[in-house]
């Protein structure tokens, strides 16, 4: 089984041929090609390589299928014995 280690949106992902993921931050439309160059450790049947942060000239490629945004989040504060609640508007949260 062939599989390699890559780094992208800030977290670190599992990825084989053939399989579907859902990668975050990624700013690409769909029906894109997209080359991965952060390639932190490659098993290609049994013949591994493991970089020092990453392996050079090792690259994973992908098309993007679709791309959507999650619902925006909406949060309340409350605070004993002050004003009754605070809310706050997405634009001023940091999600996705």
């Amino acid at each position: 089984m062939s599989y390699a280690i890559i780094e992208t949106g800030g977290k670190q992902m599992r990825v084989e041929v053939g399989r579907f993921y859902e990668i975050e931050l990624l700013d690409a439309e769909p029906d894109d090609n997209v080359t991965i160059d952060k390639v932190l450790f490659v098993n290609n049947d049994g013949e591994i390589s493991v970089g020092a942060p990453y392996i050079e000239g090792a690259t994973v490629e992908g098309t993007v299928l679709q791309t959507y945004r999650s619902k925006k989040c909406w949060s309340t504060k409350c605070s004993r014995r002050r004003k009754p609640a605070k809310t706050r508007s997405p634009s001023k949260l940091h999600a996705l």
